[in-house]
């Protein structure tokens, strides 16, 4: 691991992992560098394949640290393993995908000043302005049949301007007070890839930790989509589902009637 150290402290470590998306990545850093100066954060940068890695960190005003994987990790255990080396108060996990427009971080944080929000999340679109499902209530087997076999989904939440409780937030873009996401042993590593964002919102609710969406900053999604197209990523996809629905957390949700 290669490090870069500050003397000042850090308030918001941003974890991003590069599947060969360096490309994406440098536009990351550079809407970081433009729009979130004013904010005291460090990146830290993950590289769970080989690839070039494409940036000079002196061009950056923030310190970057990065990992480099000796095999590929999935979701969860990457950002796991960046918490594990972040000094912020605050953690951010980002996809590489993620592109900002403005700052998110001052209106996600004072979401995050109440103690019993556990995390929070940005409105998500797309790039043509679309607002993205990326609030949603906890699935069930039946609205997954539902989903599959319907015509157009009608999102789960109407969206409220400020903030709004939910049941979970796409894993994308979120903001966690460092303290929380360490008392949850952040996230379950059994899910290689999908769900481990529904999973740890189960667990924060189960925690009587709230939710919560902010619609007052939002960032720009371009999406991949690999679960549609490759189906290595449908395989990991339907087993994470079921997967989720087999845990402890789900059958905890549905005895307390709350699905």
């Amino acid at each position: 691991m290669e490090k870069v150290v500050q003397s000042d402290s850090v308030a918001i470590s941003v974890s991003v992992v590069s599947h060969g998306q360096m490309h994406l990545v440098v536009h990351l850093l550079q809407d970081l560098q433009t729009h979130c100066s004013g904010q005291n954060i460090e990146l830290i940068l993950t590289l769970n394949v080989d690839e070039n890695l494409q940036l000079e960190r002196t061009h950056f005003s923030f310190p970057i640290q990065i990992i480099v994987n000796s095999a590929p990790k999935g979701f969860g255990a990457n950002h796991n393993q960046a918490f594990r080396a972040a000094r912020g108060s605050y953690f951010c996990v980002a996809n590489p995908d993620i592109r900002l427009n403005a700052c998110p971080f001052t209106g996600l944080m004072a979401c995050l000043a109440g103690a019993d929000v556990g995390v929070t999340a940005p409105l998500v679109l797309d790039p043509s302005g679309r607002i993205e499902d990326g609030a949603r209530r906890f699935p069930t087997p039946g609205k997954i049949m539902v989903k599959a076999f319907s015509g157009p989904q009608i999102p789960d939440y109407s969206f409220q301007a400020g903030s709004q409780h939910v049941d979970w937030v796409g894993g994308m873009f979120l903001l966690f007070p460092g303290s929380v996401f360490r008392d949850m042993n952040g996230f379950d590593e059994r899910y290689f890839l999908y769900y481990e964002d529904v999973d740890i919102c189960a667990r924060l609710s189960l925690a009587n930790f709230h939710i919560v969406l902010f619609s007052g900053t939002y960032v720009v999604h371009h999406a991949q989509r690999s679960s549609h197209r490759r189906l290595k990523y449908l395989v990991w996809h339907l087993c994470s589902m079921v997967r989720f629905f087999m845990s402890g957390p789900y059958q905890r949700l549905k005895r307390l009637g709350r699905l």
